[in-house]
């Protein structure tokens, strides 16, 4: 299968970055080093393509309804020019995607847009018509995932950096807020979201444009390497790894964003869902930060100190800020608790490890 590739991809053949399969997107993966640029962020700044990332608008009389029915936060509380994380359930409550959804800001052509995860953009766009046609609602439905370029720019340096390019007033902008204005004087959205845990801002202009953007935030260019590093320090779920319908199949209750469900809300899992928050899961999500020298990877066991298997990793990495190896687990809601004393199976060799609350930083 052909890969798709991100309006950028020449700019970022020309910096000699290194590709990957994410997806089925090509996408960079690193640039210069996943530390150089994980470091980077942390401590100035720097920018990422994330234009893999899906775009789909819902507008029309019905646009909150529709997407009301789909997604596990409440969008009827969002004003124009606001956004709201949640996740996309199946009638069994177990995650599809996790999503942000923004009201987009007066006088946009459409009301909400919504941001599923890579490769998800076909497979969401059919279930939101799906949804529409079953039940007779009036909703116009539009994949503008080609339609869009996506630039993150993260660090504490971000908004100064961002500042110089835009007559938007960033520091009128709190978090998962969205406004439009020019970047470079290039027609955009800019939205104060992120994947990092630092202060930063994702830029939506049109694909031809992009450029111009990108190449007018002087900072660190990032791939997806180190924008795994950063996301796993601060404990953020990443579709396929921490969830997956098939293969990791979990509730929001589990995966530890149960604060995005409203149960006072009717969507698609709701009913499962309101039995999973009465009786409580059986398993959840859990930091661990290995003791012993090694480095947690996905699908490593989680045993006791006494070998008894109890969960298994669902990412994992050498932290670059931490100096520690860290990692993301399911286990028992016993274990699900900071300081137990459990170990990490690493190549068959069973690893002294620790339960972690997260985030693992401060931010």
């Amino acid at each position: 299968m052909t890969l798709r590739a991100p309006p950028l991809s020449a700019v970022h053949q020309r910096s000699d970055a290194s590709f990957t399969d994410f997806g089925g997107w090509e996408m960079p993966v690193e640039f210069e080093s996943i530390r150089t640029e994980h470091e980077a962020v942390r401590s100035e700044a720097g920018k990422f393509d994330v234009s893999h990332m899906g775009q789909i608008t819902v507008s029309g009389p019905d646009a909150a309804t529709l997407t009301q029915r789909l997604t596990t936060n409440d969008v009827t509380v969002l004003d124009p020019g606001e956004a709201q994380y949640g996740a996309i359930t199946d009638e069994d409550g177990i995650m599809l995607d996790d999503t942000v959804v923004y009201r987009l800001p007066e006088g946009a052509a459409d009301e909400f847009l919504f941001i599923p995860n890579a490769g998800h953009d076909g497979e969401m766009t059919e279930r939101w018509l799906s949804e529409r046609d079953e039940r007779g609602i009036d909703a116009t439905v539009t994949n503008r995932t080609e339609e869009y370029a996506m630039i993150a720019v993260q660090g504490p340096d971000a908004p100064d950096l961002l500042a110089a390019e835009t007559d938007v007033s960033l520091a009128a902008l709190s978090r998962f807020e969205v406004a439009d204005g020019a970047v470079a004087g290039v027609d955009s959205l800019i939205a104060r979201t992120g994947y990092t845990g630092e202060r930063g801002f994702e830029i939506l202009c049109p694909p031809d444009e992009a450029e111009a953007v990108w190449g007018a935030l002087e900072c660190q260019p990032c791939g997806l390497g180190a924008r795994d590093t950063l996301r796993l320090e601060m404990g953020f779920l990443l579709s396929g790894q921490e969830f997956h319908p098939v293969d990791e199949p979990r509730t929001p209750y589990e995966a530890g964003i149960g604060w995005t469900v409203k149960l006072d809300t009717e969507f698609v899992g709701r009913d499962a869902l309101e039995g999973v928050a009465a009786d409580g899961p059986e398993e959840k999500l859990i930091g661990i930060e290995l003791i012993d020298r090694g480095v947690p990877r996905h699908g490593y066991d989680v045993t006791t100190p006494d070998g008894e298997p109890i969960g298994h990793i669902t990412s994992g990495t050498m932290s670059p800020t931490l100096g520690a190896p860290i990692a993301l687990a399911y286990v028992p809601t016993a274990y699900a608790q900071p300081d137990e004393s459990v170990r990490v199976v690493v190549r068959g060799e069973p690893k002294k490890a620790r339960t972690r609350s997260t985030p693992f930083l401060d931010r």
